[in-house]
């Protein structure tokens, strides 16, 4: 570039001839014309493609292959080997390598797909779930995590949950509104089960019920992108991998997700004050701009929970996402109305809750209640040792001292009677007939109707106050203060 900057100042400056430069350079007078043309080394300039006679005939069979991967799985498609394979065990090509990757490159370039810009208002957001792995409680556990995005503001919300189902779903968007203060006025989704029913054409249509329960409450618009159009929602594509990059990496390790959750939470309080490249302010000040064209959040609690119809068995358990979860006796091969939230499960027949449980996100567990067995075990004391629902119930010694005492005086009537005592559980906390089987042992009172006795007389509270508030018909009466002095005539001896 210095001798080609030095010819052109001499020859278009006057300062020397154009033979005097090709003899003292010692180049060519096509290759002085040239210098003179251009200010800059034009490069390597080919007027027409170079001739590939192996593998011209060919270029259409690698179109063809190409052509075929758009309707095949991503992990799936052809490699510029597996088409250099292909084409000499099936169509006996002799060529090389190198010049069909380079076809397959050109190819793909040609034909890779030009995306429009798109312009993002204050107020939208864009949702989608991720998945990652965490050590929770020493053992390699994959996890999903929530993420919405404010395009606008770049603001984002993660949280993570033990599965990608309809309440993590829901609880995610409850979160994520709290977080930023608001509830967008519009919220780009995939077409993922969760939110959509059926789909039409490229892109869903019906809603399923949950998802519009969850829009009736906050008042949000939805849109669905097209199917495999990730680009519509690309803000919150991208933000899924920074989350799992910057969050998750190196691998989480946990005790409780809530915990983790609320550090998340302070992650993404934190970016807030990131300034991207190209924006006038930090997210947070960005943020005010999207608060304002939020809608208000309602005043009433959303439940995230999803329904599902069962039937308890003969063993008076109900299947609920993969676990057995147990209900009273009375209700088996009966239909039970299921409903799952983030923390509890709970079964309702008719209007009744008759079952509640914690959550268990695991798969293949069986949860007894003991209590849901004591009417069924009254008609069949015998199983009292052998019952699996009674297998390390930890119930307080005075339970056991009780047994023992009962039986070494009545006999096999004492475990009835025992049961009986353990049935007031459906009635009272295990605490307050821990304390009234106490005072029972303590005054030799064994019978089931002394310890309910006791147990009622636990729980009442004696009034410490006497208000009028409530009683109108008190209220004019008045009470004068009485006169101590008048009972100072009883030891001055005056009064008779």
């Amino acid at each position: 570039m210095t001798m080609w900057t030095e010819i052109r100042r001499l020859v278009l400056t006057g300062q020397k001839s154009k033979r005097a430069i090709c003899r003292e350079y010692e180049i060519h007078w096509k290759t002085l014309q040239k210098i003179l043309t251009h200010e800059e080394p034009p490069g390597y300039r080919q007027s027409k493609p170079r001739p590939r006679p192996k593998l011209d005939p060919f270029v259409p069979m690698i179109h063809e292959m190409l052509k075929s991967d758009r309707t095949s799985p991503p992990k799936q498609r052809h490699t510029a080997k597996r088409v250099f394979d292909r084409l000499r065990e099936e169509h006996g090509y002799t060529g090389g390598l190198t010049v069909v990757q380079e076809e397959v490159r050109r190819w793909r370039e040609q034909s890779a797909e030009v995306f429009m810009p798109l312009s993002q208002l204050p107020g939208t957001a864009q949702a989608d779930f991720g998945e990652a792995q965490v050590i929770l409680n020493g053992e390699p556990t994959k996890v999903a995590y929530f993420v919405m995005s404010l395009p606008y503001s770049d603001a984002f919300f993660c949280q993570v949950f033990p599965k990608e189902c309809t309440e993590t779903f829901q609880e995610g968007h409850c979160r994520a509104f709290e977080f930023f203060g608001g509830v967008p006025k519009r919220i780009s989704y995939d077409n993922s089960k969760i939110a959509v029913s059926r789909i039409v054409g490229k892109r869903g249509e019906t809603p399923t019920r949950e998802f519009l329960r969850l829009e009736s409450h906050f008042l949000f618009e939805h849109h669905f992108c097209l199917v495999r159009r990730p680009n519509e929602k690309g803000h919150t594509e991208n933000l899924v991998g920074f989350a799992r990059r910057n969050f998750m990496v190196p691998m989480p390790v946990v005790n409780d997700l809530e915990e983790f959750n609320q550090e998340l939470v302070r992650r993404c309080e934190a970016d807030l004050q990131r300034r991207l490249r190209g924006q006038p302010a930090r997210k947070a000040e960005l943020l005010k701009d999207d608060q304002a064209a939020f809608l208000a959040l309602p005043k009433s609690a959303f439940e995230s929970r999803r329904l599902e119809g069962c039937r308890a068995n003969s063993l008076s358990l109900v299947r609920f996402d993969c676990n057995d979860y147990s209900v009273p006796t009375a209700y088996g091969h009966q239909r039970v109305l299921a409903i799952g939230g983030i923390s509890e499960v709970r079964f309702v027949v008719g209007d009744r809750v008759v079952a509640r449980h914690p959550r268990d996100w695991r798969k293949e567990q069986v949860h007894y209640d003991p209590k849901h067995y004591l009417a069924l075990l009254e008609r069949k004391p015998g199983s009292l040792d052998f019952a699996k629902p009674f297998e390390d119930w930890p119930l307080p010694s005075c339970f056991a001292i009780l047994r023992r005492r009962l039986e070494g005086e009545l006999g096999s009537q004492g475990r009835r009677e025992f049961i009986q005592v353990l049935r007031l559980l459906e009635t009272y906390s295990l605490k307050t007939l821990a304390d009234a089987l106490d005072r029972a042992l303590k005054i030799g009172a064994f019978t089931v109707d002394a310890i309910r006795l006791l147990a009622e007389c636990s729980q009442e509270q004696p009034a410490k106050w006497f208000r009028l508030d409530g009683r109108p018909h008190l209220q004019g009466h008045d009470v004068p203060l009485p006169k101590l002095n008048v009972y100072a005539t009883l030891t001055s001896g005056g009064a008779r």
